[in-house]
């Protein structure tokens, strides 16, 4: 399994969830990938935000090595699952698909807790820390409901 967590500038959230479901799946020997990209372009080859650097650290989560990069089409061919933060990043994505295959690769990653209420993961990038904190539990509950769906649909 390739999965990729997508967010708009691939500092907050997107590097979150990568960290949090690479660790996950270290933890429980899974043999999948886990990526993260942005849908904009603002931070190519940056870090992640320092904050949320220091959210995940302070949860057991090193997210420092990660670098933002920009969400291509090349993707959906690299990736099995491509998990979007919220619908303006779903909208995005799907504006790069090329075929119905591509589409159908796509999902919110709060359909894993909450199926067929289109949630999303707020972005904390202008918040304080207790909305770095609220992210992070989100993004934890969320990948491992995704983690647990995924390995029973075996």
């Amino acid at each position: 399994m390739r999965i990729l967590m997508v967010c708009l500038g691939n500092i907050c959230r997107s590097p979150l969830a990568d960290g949090l479901l690479r660790n996950k799946v270290s933890e429980k020997q899974l043999p999948w990938m886990v990526d993260s990209a942005g849908t904009a372009a603002y931070h190519i080859g940056n870090p992640p935000d320092h904050r949320m650097i220091q959210t995940a650290k302070s949860n057991g989560i090193d997210i420092s090595e990660l670098r933002a990069r920009q969400f291509t089409s090349q993707d959906f061919t690299a990736f099995d699952r491509i998990y979007v933060m919220d619908q303006s990043n779903y909208n995005n994505v799907l504006r790069l698909a090329s075929t119905n295959a591509d589409r159908q690769k796509v999902y919110l990653l709060l359909d894993h807790l909450y199926p067929n209420k289109q949630l999303e993961v707020p972005d904390p990038y202008y918040g304080n820390q207790s909305d770095f904190d609220a992210v992070f539990t989100l993004v934890n509950e969320a990948t491992e409901a995704l983690i647990t769906d995924l390995t029973n649909d075996k």
